[in-house]
């Protein structure tokens, strides 16, 4: 598919043990289904062409040639198709029987996986009948022109080489030291599993948690095919609980019993940026068993969709994760609350979100330190542009808060501050807007050193990604709270506070939440109502931080941002506007990272930040042309 993503799919035929003809017709006809829905990657239940409850019938030559005639036939059926399939059979080589997984593609066997681990415990006894795969590779006469025979095997796309999937066999999941670990290190960034896992209670849910583990630590994409229904039950019963995971995120599930297959399209090119990134993963270098195939086409996405809000989590999820992050704001504070022996918490109220944000984290850490509210140092600034409804927003929530209150109006300071650099107070510009941010700075870090206290910063990572703070300004703070908070993440962390709080302070941020995102510097409407609206000048917020996780989360480029914005905002937002905000983002990020080079402490609480002592390190003049000139050329 376009953009290194990959459309896999993990299938359970219907299937009668012994009978490898019946099951590869079965097999073909997924095939063919998954062939008109554009599938790169097809894999099947290990076993699937005899079976994997035959007993003692694998060890007649009967059931291994009735197998091989078998594979060749499904082989034949992938000829003139792009595709990559694996298919399950008893193999007998030098001597000896192995479970194997046959990689089929373009019409040939490219090579078989024999399972490395032969479970003999409980239910399971292939040690009766197979052998564990032997130490390295050899050459089989089948076909044609042979089959590669080697656990190690990986198999990669021709054209695009850095797609490369590894295979492993059931158990060789649940070792110690899976052959999956040996195949990620040599290169393969999708693992596929042919399994025969029967159905207990209890093991869906282990089954996920070492899928999860096993393609997270292996920064991999994982498709795991299992046995399904069509197998004997007179001892188990196998459900078809087939799996699909990216970095230790569940894609797809076909639910145990539902006969489904599972399906998704893997992002291989999010998995190579993760590990180029994550030093401690190490590619030992290609090993000799690479097998090349043509089985990535160009097809679109049409499974996979990404969250509009990546930074907000959906659900059930989201109100456990508030509370986790406020807890982790707060408890951060406190700790430099503590370190630094401050009497008091100064910060400024404008009756907006981040404010109103910052305040209730201080809130929360004067509580975890037994200190009294009172000491809480709430100003709230009101300036040229500031409304009514703010400035009665702040007042309210500084109120039913129980902190200290202080009214500064700063109008007549800046004035004065404008006569004096002889500035006309009716040019609206960028001295007009700043120099009222600079001077609540002012204000608030000299109302601190009165009172033996730490300014607060307001702030959030959104702004800081745009440059939308003033330098020095509301930039400045000596802890920042909101640093690592995106904005559309403020939302909802608000809205978790004020329906865990209730009351009066529940009525207040429900107001806060309804107010129009603006650093009100410019004066209001002839009705009073907010002039300067931020996501009118610098674009929907919504767009910034989905392209801020694009970018620095995910490593995409603006191709590839642009292709995945459409699909995820067809409904609120055409190209052209898509493009024009990824421009501007683009631009602005490269041109403000002085700003985020100096930025005071704060918590990082996600898997994205701004700091340039934890996560970005990027100099202040680095030139955004690359970035800038694909996307404009998009």
């Amino acid at each position: 598919m376009k953009h290194q993503f990959v459309k896999v799919a993990a299938a359970s035929p219907e299937l009668k043990v012994a009978d490898p003809a019946f099951n590869a017709k079965k097999i073909i006809g997924i095939i063919g289904e998954h062939a008109q829905k554009g599938t790169e990657l097809l894999v099947f239940p290990e076993l699937c062409l005899s079976g994997y409850t035959c007993g003692d019938l694998f060890l007649q030559q009967t059931l291994l040639d009735g197998c091989l005639s078998a594979l060749k036939t499904v082989a034949e059926a992938t000829e003139d198709r792009k595709m990559l399939v694996f298919v399950g059979l008893p193999l007998s080589h030098q001597g000896k029987l192995y479970n194997c997984a046959a990689g089929i593609s373009g019409g040939k066997v490219l090579g078989f996986v024999p399972k490395t681990y032969i479970p003999n415990y409980n239910e399971f006894y292939e040690a009766r009948y197979f052998s564990s795969a032997p130490e390295g590779g050899s050459w089989l006469p089948f076909g044609d022109d042979g089959a590669a025979f080697s656990a190690e095997l990986v198999f990669r796309d021709e054209k695009f080489p850095e797609i490369a999937v590894g295979c492993e066999i059931c158990e060789d999941l649940w070792a110690p030291e899976s052959p999956s670990v040996r195949l990620a290190k040599s290169g393969a960034n999708i693992i596929v599993n042919l399994s025969a896992s029967n159905e207990t209670i209890g093991k869906r849910e282990y089954r996920k948690t070492l899928l999860s583990a096993q393609s997270g630590k292996n920064l991999c994409a994982y498709i795991y095919a299992d046995a399904g229904v069509g197998e004997s039950t007179s001892d188990m019963v196998f459900a078809g609980n087939n799996l699909i995971y990216e970095n230790g995120v569940c894609l797809a599930e076909s639910l145990p019993f539902s006969g489904e297959a599972a399906e998704a399209e893997v992002d291989v090119g999010f998995l190579l940026h993760e590990r180029r990134k994550l030093n401690t993963f190490c590619i030992n270098g290609e090993n000799d068993d690479w097998l090349d195939a043509d089985f990535v086409g160009e097809g679109d996405l049409s499974l996979r969709k990404f969250p509009q809000l990546p930074f907000v989590p959906q659900g059930r999820e989201l109100e456990k994760r508030c509370g986790l992050i406020l807890s982790m704001q707060s408890t951060a504070l406190a700790r430099r609350l503590s370190h630094t022996h401050a009497k008091t918490a100064v910060i400024g109220v404008s009756g907006g979100l981040d404010s109103s944000l910052a305040l209730l984290v201080v809130c929360r850490a004067f509580d975890l330190l037994g200190k009294d509210r009172g000491d809480i140092i709430a100003l709230t600034m009101p300036g040229f542009g500031t409304t009514l409804k703010t400035k009665n927003n702040a007042l309210s929530i500084m109120q039913a808060a129980g902190v200290t209150v202080r009214n500064v109006s700063i109008g007549g300071a800046v004035n004065r501050h404008f006569r004096d650099i002889d500035h006309d107070p009716e040019s609206r510009d960028t001295v007009y807007e700043n120099a009222q941010a600079r001077y609540r700075t002012m204000v608030l870090m000299d109302v601190a050193n009165e009172t033996g206290g730490i300014v607060i910063g307001t702030g959030d990572m959104s702004e800081l990604a745009l440059g939308w703070c003033t330098y020095n300004g509301d930039h400045m703070s000596m802890y920042a709270v909101n640093s690592s908070v995106p904005k559309t993440l403020v939302k909802s962390l608000v809205a978790y506070e004020a329906k865990r709080l209730g009351g009066r302070m529940e009525v207040v941020l429900k107001s806060v939440l309804n107010t129009e995102i603006s650093p009100e510097l410019l004066p209001p409407d002839e009705e009073g109502n907010i002039a300067q609206k931020t996501e009118d000048i610098v674009g929907p917020y919504e767009l910034h931080d989905f392209y801020l996780w694009c970018f620095l989360r995910r490593g995409y480029s603006p191709a590839k941002t642009l292709y995945v914005a459409e699909r995820t905002f067809a409904e609120k937002h055409d190209r052209e506007t898509l493009k024009k905000w990824l421009v501007s983002f683009y631009k602005r990020f490269f041109a403000q990272q002085f700003k985020r080079n100096c930025v005071p402490d704060g918590v990082k609480v996600g898997s994205v930040s701004l700091s340039p002592r934890a996560d970005l390190r990027m100099p202040s003049d680095a030139s955004a042309s690359l970035w800038v000139k694909e996307a404009e050329e998009l």
